[in-house]
């Protein structure tokens, strides 16, 4: 019987971008250790370095609230970042075969008799480094026009569920703080301080 072959870095990124996605909450790593490897056959042990791996991509937000890091990530913020991306390599493309025409014309140059020369060796040089240059770029370019269409139609969706969702989060602030000065008679200001709250904080119109 064949041994089970493990995920791949790049399958556990996709899975738990997907997780994020599906859930649209907040996770704490912990929770993610847990609710990862039951839905999407991610190993606990490999989550924390596969969710850096995204957060260092921008694929994931985070943000410490009080002593807690949270994470979260909506599929209009990776459809945002990949457009970005694509512009990036894009312009990076037209960049390289600028200077392909360039060394081209200048290897024309240089082969006019086909001397032999180190001039003609260095530019011959720079051109096969501009071609796998220019190759590189093109195949990853490739993998950023395999965004799914679906995204762009539910990015107005998402955005208003991102909304609702961190007015929901704001909203048990209030609660958890509203709770704190009663039970324990404590300022709002101390709170907010402690916690890390700013003073502009409150529900997103």
């Amino acid at each position: 019987m064949s041994k089970k072959r493990g995920l791949s870095l790049e399958e556990k990124r996709t899975r738990l971008l997907e997780l994020f996605y599906e859930k649209k909450e907040f996770f704490l790593l912990k929770e993610l250790e847990k609710i990862a490897p039951k839905e999407k056959g991610i190993t606990s042990m490999s989550v924390k370095e596969v969710l850096q791996s995204l957060v260092d991509d921008n694929l994931v937000d985070t943000d410490k609230i009080g002593t807690s890091i949270y994470f979260w990530a909506y599929p209009s913020k990776a459809m945002h970042t990949r457009q970005q991306k694509l512009q990036q390599l894009t312009d990076q493309i037209s960049e390289c075969e600028k200077k392909i025409a360039s060394t081209t014309k200048l290897l024309k140059q240089a082969n006019s008799g086909r001397e032999q020369s180190s001039d003609r060796d260095t530019v011959l040089k720079e051109l096969a480094q501009k071609e796998k240059l220019c190759k590189e770029l093109e195949q990853e370019l490739e993998r950023y026009k395999e965004c799914d269409p679906e995204v762009l139609k539910n990015m107005q969706q998402e955005t208003i569920m991102a909304k609702e969702g961190a007015n929901r989060w704001t909203d048990n602030v209030f609660t958890i703080k509203t709770w704190c000065v009663r039970k324990f008679s404590l300022e709002e200001k101390m709170i907010d301080k402690n916690f890390g709250i700013p003073e502009d904080f409150d529900y997103m119109e």
